[in-house]
């Protein structure tokens, strides 16, 4: 009895399981958390500037009021939503070097422009000295 060796492609062996990589809930979930830290697709025209003891951000909202839109912090990051009665869904969400300050922050939302004035916060050093006996 002889056995010869069957040559297969290569790609035979390395299937791809669709289902796994062309996830469309996946990528929808990818998008709202992280598309807009990495500025790609989906996310609304703006710019940011770093000033010496705060940030700039405008971000483009046609159409909205200040009643629908919400904005929160938490330490570096910034998160802006619209609100379920909204007339369209905005989410965006940026992150900072630095924590951001809030007694020092600000919003204006003006003809469709919402400016957000971050304040800076600066580090508490908690370095205590100890005393050699």
């Amino acid at each position: 009895m002889f056995y010869s060796l069957a040559s297969r492609p290569a790609s035979r062996f390395q299937r791809r399981n669709p289902a796994l990589t062309n996830n469309g809930a996946l990528d929808r979930f990818l998008d709202d958390t992280l598309g807009s830290l990495s500025g790609t697709y989906g996310t609304p025209a703006a710019t940011v500037e770093d000033g010496e003891k705060a940030y700039s951000l405008q971000l483009d909202v046609p159409g909205l009021g200040k009643e629908q839109l919400d904005i929160g912090i938490e330490g570096d990051v910034v998160r802006i939503t619209s609100k379920a009665d909204a007339a369209r869904t905005v989410k965006a969400a940026y992150r900072f070097p630095v924590e951001i300050d809030t007694a020092n922050s600000l919003a204006k939302l003006e003809n469709g422009v919402l400016t957000l004035t971050l304040g800076k916060k600066v580090p508490v050093s908690n370095v205590a000295s100890l005393a050699i006996n």
